[in-house]
C-alpha cells in the first residue's frame, strides 16, 4: 500500500466518526497500520473534522517518528503505536469520547453483557481498565494508556473483545483495519447506551446466562459459525 492509499483509508475512517456523531469538535482519532512498511497513518492533532483533508493525515513509524506529514500527529499516537507493537493481529484503532461509552469509563465500570446484542460482537463483558497509577501519569502518559489497556487484557483475547473503556478516560476500539475499528466504535456506543438504559430500568439485572452468550458469540465467530453468507 502506498502512503497516499493509507492516508485515504485513514481519512475516510476518521470522517465516518463524524458522520456517525461519535466525535465532538476534535475529540477522537483513527489510525491504521501498514505492517509491511512498518508505519501507521493517523489523524493530526487538534484539527477539526470539517477542516481535515486526505493530505493532512500523518505517517509515523512504530517509534513515533514522523515519516511524512506537515502537522503533528494525534496526541494519542503513542497509545496507538504501543498497541500495534503488542498486538500483531490488529490493523486499525479508534479512540473517541462518545457519550455513553465514556460515561461507563468515567464511572469506572465494565459494561456487563446483558443481552444477545452485545454477545453477538463481544464474548462477555466489555472490560474497564484499572485507574492509571500516579507513577504511570508521571511517565509517558499516552504510552502508559496503552499499558493500561494491555494489562486489562492479560487474561483476555483482544479479538474476542475488540473494545475497552479506559477508567476515567474514554473508549478505544480496534479491528482488522481503520474502517473495522470505527465499526466497533459505533457498536460500542450503541451497546453502552443499551446497557445504561437496561440498568436504569432494572438496576439489579444479572448478566445474560453463559449459554446464551456462547450461542450468540460462537454462531458468528466460532469455527462452526453460520451467521451471514459464506464467502
Amino acid at each position: 500500500m502506498s502512503f497516499l492509499e493509507l492516508k485515504r483509508e485513514v481519512y475516510e475512517a476518521n470522517m465516518e466518526l463524524e458522520k456517525r456523531k461519535l466525535v465532538t469538535y476534535t475529540f477522537g482519532n483513527v489510525s491504521q497500520i501498514d505492517r509491511q512498511l512498518g508505519v501507521i497513518g493517523i489523524k493530526p492533532s487538534g484539527v477539526p473534522y470539517e477542516d481535515l483533508k486526505v493530505e493532512d493525515i500523518v505517517i509515523v513509524d512504530l517509534e513515533n517518528q514522523i515519516v511524512e506529514g506537515r502537522m503533528r500527529p494525534s496526541s494519542d499516537t503513542k497509545t496507538h503505536t504501543y498497541l500495534y507493537r503488542q498486538w500483531q493481529s490488529i490493523g486499525g484503532i479508534t479512540h473517541t469520547h462518545s457519550t455513553y461509552a465514556t460515561a461507563w469509563a468515567q464511572a469506572q465500570i465494565a459494561i456487563p453483557c446483558l443481552g444477545t446484542t452485545q454477545a453477538d460482537y463481544v464474548y462477555g463483558e466489555i472490560p474497564c481498565t484499572a485507574v492509571m497509577r500516579n507513577d504511570q501519569i508521571s511517565r509517558d502518559y499516552e504510552e502508559e494508556t496503552g499499558v493500561q489497556i494491555l494489562d486489562c487484557f492479560a487474561d483476555r483475547d483482544p479479538n474476542e473483545s475488540p473494545m475497552v473503556v479506559v477508567a476515567g478516560h474514554a473508549p478505544f476500539t480496534w479491528g482488522a483495519n481503520a474502517a473495522k475499528s470505527v465499526y466497533h466504535a459505533v457498536l460500542l456506543e450503541e451497546i453502552a447506551r443499551m446497557a445504561y438504559l437496561t440498568k436504569t430500568l432494572s438496576p439489579g439485572i444479572s448478566q445474560l446466562k453463559q449459554e446464551l452468550i456462547d450461542k450468540h458469540y460462537l454462531r458468528k465467530h466460532g469455527k462452526d459459525a453460520y451467521y451471514g453468507q459464506s464467502k
